[in-house]
């Protein structure tokens, strides 16, 4: 079969490609190893980890504020099965989305293991045991990450496990070790905490989540401690034992010295790498660099390859569902002749812990090492009616603004509702708004969003009206 877009990888960058190459009148296939379309984000990562993540916050409110609510519960009880079974129902009806919106735009679908033959042509192991070869004028690499693992870990895929099991285990851990305090760390880690299990973080960096700003991760931290989660921070892992019942995790602290840390599970989330296995690459002339990703050029993001494009996980930049989504739209807009734009730093980061925390622009620490001149104003939720009557109130908004022309170079949000608050944050910096313009702006009363306007008013001329 010849197609004018083929598109390797079914995940958010994926199957939005080849949506939008449809729309735009190219004939088009996906091909999906497994046997569901969705990939990673979809059937062992965003959605699932939400799912929980919801469930356990339920729970956990039920436990400790619903009381003070006026709502009284007797033998409440955390049902791990339940939360399980609800998240791979959420998984399921997105899968048959996903296939739906693939009929609908006539996108012939092929599940199978998708290799390169030479750079026009694929070859499909499909998943009865047969194979298939495709041809394409333009070729699109959407495979996505893997969790990393260290040789010195032995991932058992039982006892020591990484996010794709965690969000499968049959019992809630009595102590649980993350290896790791970033975003998935701290989601999956506060998903435990919040159902009973005791967990420790341990972390490399000296904080929480620490690509975000600073102020974000010590924010984060104080609110998982009410969890009753400890925190090894400034810790080098130096090896994991599993003793059958139990695994022993050994690190180095920030004075050399050796602490030694035993639970019942431990979760490894140090990273995600790019995934190209078994593409074999070298077939359409393509070779990934020393971190496993494939260079393209960044004003179309094809590769060193006329007519192969690549996107999202295994390219540069931020692992994120949504910047393999914008890519996905902008390589197939790019094939079409058309002329589009990614802006990537206003691309959100966002981390589904309760409180949220989202991000976008420049952390306050990145501006301080590019030695711009910035004034900084923040808010805290506990001011904010709309928090006090949800009792929501850790958390706070954080601008940062240019001190000449008070442009807004960075946002930083930890609190309720976080990720969706990040949005208006993007679309003021989009149009290069200033945080006085924010400021002066109508914001609905009471909602959580005051805090974007107060905090403006605190970087325009230090006068928040409620702090």
């Amino acid at each position: 079969m010849q197609y004018d877009v083929i598109v390797i990888g079914s995940g958010p960058g994926g199957y939005v490609a080849a949506i939008r190459s449809a729309q735009l009148g190219l004939k088009t296939a996906i091909i999906e190893k497994y046997s569901v379309l969705g990939g990673t984000c979809l059937n062992v990562g965003c959605i699932p980890s939400k799912a929980l993540l919801d469930s356990s916050e339920h729970f956990y409110n039920a436990q400790h504020s619903f009381a003070e609510h006026g709502i009284e519960l007797e033998n409440l009880k955390a049902n791990l099965s339940q939360m399980i079974t609800r998240k791979k129902g959420v998984i399921e009806k997105m899968n048959n989305g996903i296939a739906f919106l693939m009929k609908k735009n006539k996108i012939t679908v092929y599940n199978g293991l998708g290799s390169f033959v030479d750079k026009n042509t694929v070859n499909v192991a499909k998943l009865d045991g047969t194979a298939e070869q495709i041809t394409g004028k333009n070729i699109i690499i959407a495979t996505g990450s893997k969790p990393t693992v260290l040789p010195f870990i032995p991932v058992d895929k039982k006892r020591v496990i990484t996010s794709t099991e965690a969000l499968n285990l049959q019992e809630i851990p009595k102590h649980l070790i993350v290896i790791g305090a970033g975003v998935i760390g701290a989601e999956l880690g506060s998903v435990y905490a919040r159902l009973g299990a005791k967990v420790s973080f341990v972390e490399f960096a000296d904080s929480m989540i620490p690509t975000m700003d600073k102020t974000m991760g010590k924010e984060l931290q104080k609110s998982i401690k009410k969890l009753g989660a400890d925190f090894y921070l400034s810790h080098k892992v130096t090896g994991v034992v599993n003793n059958g019942d139990d695994v022993t995790v050994t690190a180095k602290n920030s004075k050399d010295e050796d602490v030694t840390i035993t639970g019942d599970y431990v979760l490894v989330c140090i990273g995600r790498r790019p995934y190209t296995d078994g593409l074999n690459l070298e077939a359409a002339g393509l070779a990934t660099d020393q971190r496993g990703k494939l260079e393209v050029d960044e004003h179309t993001l094809q590769t060193k390859v006329g007519g192969i494009y690549a996107i999202g996980d295994v390219i540069r930049g931020a692992m994120l569902a949504h910047k393999a989504e914008e890519e996905g739209v902008f390589v197939a807009e790019t094939i079409a002749g058309q002329k589009p734009h990614i802006n990537y730093n206003l691309i959100p980061g966002v981390v589904y812990t309760w409180p949220e925390v989202a991000s976008v622009g420049q952390t306050e620490e990145e501006l301080k090492a590019a030695g711009r001149a910035y004034k900084a104003g923040s808010f805290p939720f506990k001011a904010l009616g709309r928090a006090t009557a949800s009792m929501d109130t850790d958390g706070l908004v954080k601008v940062l603004a240019d001190k000449a022309t008070d442009e807004i170079l960075g946002v930083h949000i930890i609190g309720a509702r976080a990720a969706d608050m990040i949005a208006e944050a993007v679309v003021a910096m989009e149009y290069r708004a200033s945080a006085e313009d924010i400021s002066r702006m109508s914001h609905a009363h009471p909602t959580y969003t005051e805090a974007m306007k107060e905090a403006c008013l605190a970087a325009t001329e230090n006068r928040a009206l409620h702090a």
